[in-house]
């Protein structure tokens, strides 16, 4: 019962128009799993390495074949024939296969997805949902959606320097509320845009791509729109921000004019201006969230910012800890930042994220389960999410469906719960 029969990579397509990777996994009873995985615009310098063609004639140089080609010919002959409810062996397997600490040989989106389709095929061997296989009975917790409705820096052409503006339900009684309010003020916001003749196109994760330029405007807009939606800023809705800091930061020195030009503030601000303005940005504003407020590389500008706010808000480490170990120990060690970001791809096996999982946990920083701006319709991080009981998920806007695939899912899992679910409400 459960031994690794087949394993077939493919290229397919992400929501980027990219090619990916997608693998099946089929153990001897003929139980299917199949994952695809994600792939970042933004992308931390040590985020574990993905294999490329870089054949520029086709796709951009953006394919897999390599990729699809190393788990085809060398990661499946060693797992067939092996136990596939065995994730740690699975794991192990491919990183000893591979045997560098990035994994540089087989690449991680080679290796990831073979390590999440093993855990499908397992689920579904044993007629399991598949967060209750990964977590266990005790798993039914349902994140709160940090709901992305302004694009900038990387992820759009929009004149605004902070990457991600996002809404944050405070609370709900059942999934569907969450979306509600999502729904609402996202729609209220188009309306709004329209209104003032801003654009209405779309970023790559369905947040609006406006031409507006400055943060401070960004803010106001989203304001309108929570009060247009008939919600109270704090007590129904906080607002998330995304600085992707290191995309406009060099030589110790944050360059706004990277992405934003006229704006009515200094530019270029050294690292104490830049963590003043985060201050001042979240006394004037329902901000209770901000996520890579530094640059990857600036522990010294992290240090300068927890010790500014970080007892007033969540400050999200995301190319800062790259979902690895050592560097999350590295900032607790530090007192640096108090949340962690967690995308699989960023280190490359289930085993290796759930360690990372644990050990935020066991050091009281929250964890945030996040999709990544090139995505698929794998619904995967919605099951990781309620099968650690963990409070929050990154997966985009309330439209297109790479984004909206996740939240459905999260609408099953309820379903299948029950009685029992949680919401939670929004805690620090």
């Amino acid at each position: 019962m459960g031994v690794i029969n087949k394993i077939i990579a493919r290229q397919i397509l992400d929501s980027r128009g990219f090619p990916t990777v997608e693998v099946d996994l089929f153990t001897n009873k003929n139980s299917l799993g199949r994952a695809s995985i994600p792939s970042g615009a933004s992308v931390g310098k040590n985020e574990a390495f993905e294999l490329r063609d870089k054949n520029n004639n086709f796709f951009s140089g953006k394919g897999v074949k390599k990729s699809v080609k190393n788990i085809n010919n060398i990661i499946a002959p060693e797992l067939i024939g092996k136990s596939v409810f065995d994730q740690i062996n699975i794991d192990r397997t491919m990183l000893n296969l591979d045997g560098t600490k990035n994994k540089k040989i087989l690449g991680a989106n080679s290796i990831l997805a073979v390590s999440i389709a093993a855990t499908k095929a397992a689920a579904i061997e044993l007629n399991l949902p598949l967060y209750k296989y990964i977590g266990g009975i005790y798993s039914c917790v349902l994140p709160i959606p940090l709901m992305n409705i302004i694009n900038g820096g990387k992820h759009s052409n929009a004149c605004i320097a902070f990457q991600e503006f996002m809404i944050v339900p405070m609370k709900a009684n059942n999934y569907i509320e969450y979306l509600q309010i999502g729904h609402s003020i996202f729609y209220n916001l188009k309306y709004l845009l329209n209104k003032d003749g801003f654009s209405t196109g779309l970023g790559d994760e369905g947040g609006f791509s406006p031409n507006i330029i400055g943060t401070e405007k960004v803010l106001d807009k989203i304001l309108e729109a929570i009060h247009l939606s008939n919600y109270e800023p704090y007590d129904d809705v906080g607002i998330a921000i995304d600085c992707a800091s290191s995309e406009f930061y060099d030589k110790d020195k944050y360059d706004y004019s990277k992405f934003e030009k006229n704006t009515e503030i200094s530019s270029i601000k050294s690292r104490e201006d830049h963590a003043q303005y985060l201050s001042f940005l979240i006394n004037k504003y329902p901000i209770i969230s901000i996520e890579d407020g530094m640059a990857q590389n600036d522990w010294k500008g992290w240090k300068i910012l927890t010790n500014e706010i970080g007892d007033q808000v969540q400050l999200v480490g995301d190319d800062l800890f790259v979902t690895q170990v050592d560097k999350l120990k590295y900032g607790i060690e530090r007192r640096i930042a108090n949340s962690i970001l967690i995308k699989l791809n960023q280190v490359g096996t289930l085993t290796e994220t759930i360690e990372t999982i644990n050990f935020a946990k066991n050091n009281k920083y929250q964890n945030i389960i996040s999709h990544r701006s090139g995505d698929t319709e794998d619904s995967f991080i919605s099951n990781l999410s309620v099968a650690f009981n963990i409070k929050q998920i990154k997966t985009g806007s309330i439209c297109r469906s790479e984004r909206n695939s996740k939240y459905n899912e999260l609408l099953r899992i309820e379903e299948l719960i029950g009685k029992n679910s949680i919401c939670p409400s929004w805690i620090q």
